[in-house]
């Protein structure tokens, strides 16, 4: 065999050796990691077993406390559940104690309240009775005295129907005392009035409105109802007067009259005649009355 051949049979081994060479290094690899993980599994086995040991007796110490913890626990209920009874019953007697006390003590409240009570009847009876017997003597006083007024009243009413009486005939009396004469102007006068009872008796009439005036000189006129007056002259010795008579306008002159002479004029509000009749001529006045019809009737 040539060199070449030689040559040829190395190249073909080298390249068979290759891969041979890969394999067995990868196998020797498998066979380490495999050593490894073993090795690993074997530790953590005996790791997690280790645990279970632990964990094994934590548990049994733990239900080793939890059943201490419960013994406790029912050891302090069965006491709690005594002193609760204990207290219950305590709490009881108390209470009996107590609501016994209180219905005692509002018992004595109650006597009291009802002693004070009849006590402030007793004292308001006694006082209402005092009053009421002041009362009594008092409207009996009033009675008494109304009784003596009401005497008295009567007397005074008769008394006064008495009056009356007598009033009115006076009156009748005067009125038919009374006479009507001629006035200034020739025309029948009313009834006139000669002193001032005899005029309360004309007014009582009602016929005619009077107006009384008492009439001193002065330089201007003096107002009399609807008119105006002034005196001009007046003669007390002889009893006569002169008048000037002022009204709607117009100035009316009364001279040289009398005492009780009706003066009649007319004024354009009423169809009678206005009548001044003078009762007195003093030393510095004239004294009389106006008489004014009721019924104001214009004059056509």
């Amino acid at each position: 065999m040539n060199a070449h051949g030689v040559a040829s049979q190395d190249g073909r081994t080298s390249r068979l050796s290759a891969p041979l060479v890969a394999g067995l290094g990868l196998g020797l690899a498998l066979v380490g990691s495999t050593v490894y993980f073993a090795n690993r599994a074997s530790r953590l086995e005996s790791d997690v077993q280790s645990l279970r040991t632990a964990f094994k007796d934590e548990l049994i110490q733990l239900h080793a406390q939890t059943r201490n913890l419960a013994q406790q626990q029912e050891r302090m209920f069965a006491d709690l559940q005594k002193q609760i009874l204990t207290t219950e019953s305590k709490s009881q007697q108390a209470a009996e104690q107590a609501s016994l006390s209180a219905r005692r003590y509002s018992e004595q409240v109650a006597k009291k309240i009802s002693d004070q009570h009849q006590q402030q009847i007793r004292a308001v009876n006694r006082q209402l009775e005092e009053e009421l017997n002041s009362k009594l003597g008092e409207v009996k006083n009033a009675t008494t005295a109304a009784t003596a007024q009401l005497s008295g009243i009567v007397h005074e009413v008769s008394q006064v129907k008495t009056e009356v009486a007598s009033t009115k005939s006076e009156l009748e009396r005067t009125i038919q005392d009374l006479r009507s004469v001629r006035g200034d102007l020739g025309i029948q006068s009313g009834l006139i009035a000669t002193n001032a009872r005899e005029l309360a008796a004309l007014r009582a009439l009602g016929e005619r409105h009077y107006i009384e005036f008492q009439l001193a000189k002065t330089k201007t006129p003096q107002r009399i109802g609807e008119v105006s007056v002034l005196l001009k002259k007046f003669d007390p010795k002889r009893n006569r007067y002169t008048i000037e008579l002022v009204a709607d306008d117009k100035r009316i002159e009364k001279k040289d009259r009398t005492v009780n002479e009706p003066v009649q004029f007319y004024l354009a509000s009423a169809r009678q005649p206005y009548e001044i009749v003078v009762n007195e001529v003093r030393q510095d006045r004239i004294v009389g009355y106006l008489s004014a019809p009721k019924v104001q009737q214009a004059r056509n």
